[in-house]
C-alpha cells in the first residue's frame, strides 16, 4: 500500500490507497468527542443508462432494509442504540453511506455500514415496498414547487442526457427495476476501485487501518463507473413554463459555467457570495430587502466532472415576475461589465474563508470533504490550497466569468406557476433573456 500524509494547523489529513483501489482517508481532529464515518462510492445518476435512471437511489434505499445478519430495524439500532446517527444520500456524481457517533464506536459504526454495503439481502418483498416507497418521494416532490423547478430546470440545462434527469428516477422508470437489475448494477459499479472510506474525528489514521484491512478482501474488484459526457448545444435561451394549481410562483434561472476542474471556479465561488448566496448579497439585498418582491432568493453554484452551473432561484407573487426576473437579470449583467468593488469582494472572500474554517471544527464537513475531494480529483486539496486561490481571485476575475459565462445562448429559465403560457408571456420571458 502507499500512503500520503499533510497536516493543515490542527487537522492531519492521511489518505492510504491499497492494491484493489480502495482508498481509506482520515481527517484526525483528537480535540473532538465524536467520529463521522463514510462510504463513498463513485457513482452516481449521471452514470445510469436511460433504462436504469433512480437505479443508485433506489440501491440506497435498499441497503437500509435488511442484511444476512440484522432487520432493517436492527440496523438502525445498531447506530442509534449507541447514540449515533445514520443516513445516506445520492447525487449526481456519488452516492455515500455516513453514520456519526461517538469516536469509542468507531469501529462499531464502520461494521454497520460495510455490513449493509456488502450483505444487503435485495428481499422482493422489500424491493416491491421500497419501489412504492420512492414512488410516494417522487409524488412528494411533485408537490413541493420549490423543489420540482429545480428538476424542471435540469432537463433544460442537459436536455436527453443523465444530467438532465430526476435522481430518484420516475415512476415508469422505477418500475423496469426489479432485483436482477439491481444486483447486477451493485455487482459492477459498487466495486473496491471506486470506493473511498472516510473516517473524520477522535481516530487515528492507525487505527482506522487496522480496523479497514479486514473488509478489503471482502469488495468485489472492477473499474470505476463511465458517465457520458455533458453535451452543449444551446444556442439560444430556454423557457419552460408548468402551469399548476399554487400559491406562490417558483423560478429557477439556469447557467450553464464550467467543470470543477476549471480554476474559474474559485471566480465563481466568490461571484456567486456577491450575487446570492447569503443575506448580504445583491439578490437578497434589492429584491427581498429593498423592494419586498420575494420571500426567498438565492444562488448556488455546482460543479461536475466536465461542465457545472449557477443557479437563481425565487419564490415570489406571480404578479412580481416580470419585475423580479429583469432585476435578477440586470444583476448579472452588471457583474459581467463592472468589477465590484474592493469592500464588496473583500466581504464576500471574508465570508467563504469563514465557511471553510467554520467547517474545520465538525467532523461531518470534514468527512464531506474528504470524501468529494477525493472522489472528483483523486487527490486532495488541503484547505489552506483553496484559501490560497480564493485570495488570488481578484475583481477582474469576476467580472471576466460573469462575461464569459452570463450569457443569453447559456440562460435557462424553468417555472411552476399558477399562470398560464400565452404568446405575449412567452414573448415578455424571451425578451428578457436575450436582454
Amino acid at each position: 500500500m502507499a500512503a500520503s500524509r499533510r497536516q493543515l494547523d490542527l487537522l492531519m489529513y492521511q489518505v492510504t490507497q491499497f492494491e484493489n483501489g480502495l482508498r481509506l482517508a482520515t481527517a484526525e481532529m483528537p480535540s473532538m468527542l465524536g467520529v463521522s464515518v463514510g462510504l463513498w462510492m463513485g457513482t452516481g445518476s449521471r452514470y445510469e443508462p436511460a433504462s436504469l435512471n433512480g437505479v443508485c437511489h433506489f440501491i440506497e434505499h435498499l441497503l437500509f432494509k435488511g442484511t444476512k445478519q440484522r432487520s432493517a430495524r436492527e440496523i438502525s439500532q445498531a447506530v442509534e442504540g449507541i447514540g449515533g446517527y445514520l443516513n445516506a444520500f445520492t447525487s449526481e456524481e456519488a452516492t455515500c453511506f455516513h453514520a456519526r457517533a461517538s469516536h469509542r464506536r468507531f469501529e462499531e459504526l464502520l461494521e454497520v455500514l460495510m455490513d449493509m454495503l456488502l450483505h444487503s439481502r435485495f428481499a422482493p418483498a422489500d424491493i416491491a415496498k421500497e419501489r412504492e416507497v420512492i414512488k410516494e418521494e417522487i409524488a412528494m416532490y411533485l408537490d413541493e414547487p420549490q423543489h420540482y423547478v429545480h428538476e424542471v430546470l435540469n432537463a433544460i440545462l442537459w436536455p436527453e442526457q443523465p444530467l438532465g434527469r430526476p435522481i430518484t428516477g420516475t415512476k415508469e422508470s422505477l418500475d423496469g427495476l426489479a432485483r436482477p437489475e439491481l444486483t447486477t448494477y451493485l455487482r459492477e459499479n459498487y466495486v473496491a476501485s471506486s470506493l473511498v472510506i472516510v473516517i473524520a474525528g477522535r481516530v487515528t489514521h492507525r487505527q482506522a487501518l487496522r480496523v479497514v484491512q479486514p473488509y478489503l478482501s471482502q469488495m468485489p474488484s472492477g473499474g470505476p463507473a463511465q458517465g457520458v459526457p455533458a453535451s452543449e448545444r444551446q444556442k439560444s435561451p430556454q423557457f419552460r413554463l408548468i402551469t399548476r394549481r399554487t400559491e406562490q410562483t417558483q423560478i429557477a434561472l439556469g447557467i450553464r459555467t464550467c467543470s470543477r476542474h476549471d480554476r474559474r471556479r474559485y471566480a465563481l465561488r466568490l461571484l456567486n457570495t456577491i450575487l446570492g448566496e447569503n443575506m448580504s448579497s445583491r439578490l437578497f439585498q434589492r429584491i427581498r430587502e429593498d423592494l419586498g418582491l420575494a420571500y426567498s432568493i438565492y444562488s448556488t453554484p455546482s460543479f461536475f466532472e466536465d461542465t457545472g452551473d449557477v443557479v437563481v432561484a425565487a419564490g415570489l407573487d406571480a404578479d412580481n415576475v416580470e419585475k423580479t426576473l429583469k432585476l435578477i437579470l440586470r444583476e448579472l449583467r452588471r457583474l459581467a461589465k463592472s468589477p465590484p468593488a474592493k469592500s464588496e469582494l473583500q466581504r464576500a472572500r471574508d465570508y467563504v474563508l469563514g465557511q471553510i474554517d467554520l467547517g474545520s471544527e465538525s467532523t461531518e464537513t470534514q468527512m464531506n470533504w474528504l470524501g468529494e475531494q477525493l472522489l472528483g480529483y483523486g487527490r486532495f486539496l488541503r484547505p489552506s490550497q483553496v484559501k490560497r486561490y480564493l485570495a488570488g481571485v481578484t475583481a477582474s476575475d469576476i467580472c471576466s466569468v460573469a462575461k464569459a459565462f452570463f450569457r443569453p445562448e447559456r440562460l435557462n429559465l424553468a417555472m411552476v406557476s399558477s399562470l398560464r403560457n400565452s404568446p405575449g408571456f412567452t414573448r415578455m420571458i424571451e425578451h428578457a433573456l436575450a436582454g
